[in-house]
């Protein structure tokens, strides 16, 4: 079977999904994806639109300005008709999802260039707009306990997480993408795209916008919880509502080297899971135990995590039942902080924490052999890949 390498990998930085505070309140969702495409080509010359494939577009919610997102985006953007695209709906895998189609589709020889990417728009196209659950579903399942917040109420009883706990997880997301941002570590990977600031004015967005570097313990511990008066989650260890795009260039390792492209990480493996929908926020957890028991790897062989931060107890219960660490902030997990502070565009970040990882294996963690990347999603989906170092 051949080998599937990452290229590249870009995005645009994450934006609040705010009608007036919004950088990206003015922009599309093609727009946003259009611009990753055409930074991607740019930075690899060798490589022309026309070469590609196909490209798998994750996308959470495939509605309004975001329906059928992967094909019309492509076409929007000047693309060449030739090339096929594929839209892909897992919630918040989305991305992940689209990357792991793209990566199984060159190791079986269907193809040798794809394109994987994800783009969520939070503010033009809400969380469950237009959404009509089946009946039967709400039989099955109490509608109270399925709303994202809740189900990370229902993780944080169910694993004791406190929520001094919490808030510590929160602060440290927060600390350490201001510290990988003032560092340049997210330069590679971040596309400078045209922004609007609070008062209309146009300019260079080239950071994520939520990462707040003057946060405090003291002011998070200020904040009320949002569901039980007793309870863990607040608006500051939720990740909050995002705007952004990404793309990777995945390409067969034979066609890398003809075309004298480089690469350092590879498709190793990944798996999907699904778990109680009721504690969405636990699926890595299935995810990444069903990708080591395939691999005959142990966590003590993984040298680089990336777990996204839906919620301050979700990834905490997570990273403890795993056995990856207890201590906080987290030696080897989101070393250069997570959604928590950088936003979740649903669709997009399960191809965001990939980008990231190859980022992360690149620069600072240049020793690691292999890296993972997961995530949980709404209803019980969870996706984990595995990354080997070439």
């Amino acid at each position: 079977m051949r080998q599937c390498v990452i290229i590249d990998g870009l995005r645009t930085a994450n934006a609040r999904a705010h009608k007036e505070k919004g950088w990206f309140r003015k922009a599309k969702p093609d727009e946003l994806l259009n611009a990753v495409y055409k930074g991607l080509f740019e930075r690899n010359p060798s490589v022309a639109p026309e070469d590609v494939d196909a490209v798998y577009c994750g996308c959470a919610n495939q509605a309004g300005v975001q329906n059928d997102i992967a094909r019309l985006s492509w076409l929007a953007g000047g693309f060449p008709e030739s090339v096929a695209t594929n839209g892909i709906a897992q919630q918040c895998p989305s991305g992940m999802a689209a990357v792991i189609h793209a990566a199984r589709a060159i190791m079986c020889s269907e193809g040798d260039i794809y394109i994987a990417s994800g783009v969520e728009d939070m503010l033009h196209v809400p969380i469950a707009y237009d959404m009509e659950p089946p009946p039967s579903l709400l039989r099955r399942y109490s509608m109270i306990e399925l709303p994202m917040a809740a189900t990370a109420e229902k993780i944080a009883r169910r694993y004791k997480i406190s929520r001094k706990d919490s808030d510590a997880v929160a602060y440290w997301s927060h600390k350490r993408s201001a510290k990988a941002t003032n560092e340049g570590r997210y330069a590679g990977e971040i596309i400078p795209v045209q922004g609007f600031d609070s008062d209309g004015n146009p300019f260079v967005v080239d950071r994520d916008q939520w990462i707040r570097e003057d946060i405090s313990l003291e002011e998070l511990a200020q904040y009320s919880p949002d569901f039980r008066a007793d309870g863990v989650v607040t608006k500051a260890v939720s990740s909050p509502l995002t705007t952004g795009a990404c793309a990777l260039l995945l390409m067969n390792r034979e066609k890398a080297d003809e075309l004298g492209l480089t690469y350092h990480m590879m498709y190793a493996h990944g798996v999907m899971a699904g778990c109680d929908p009721t504690m969405m926020g636990i699926g890595p957890i299935a995810a990444v135990k069903r990708l080591l028991d395939k691999t005959g790897l142990s966590v003590g062989d993984i040298g680089a995590w990336e777990i996204n931060e839906a919620f301050a107890p979700q990834i905490l219960a997570c990273v403890r039942e795993l056995g990856i660490t207890d201590t906080i902030p987290f030696e080897d997990v989101n070393i250069w902080g997570g959604a928590l502070s950088m936003g979740h565009p649903l669709g997009e970040s399960g191809a965001r924490i990939i980008i990231t990882l190859n980022s992360i294996m690149k620069d600072q963690r240049s020793d690691a052999r292999y890296g993972i990347a997961a995530l949980c999603g709404a209803f019980g989906n969870a996706s984990a890949t595995l990354w080997k170092r070439v």
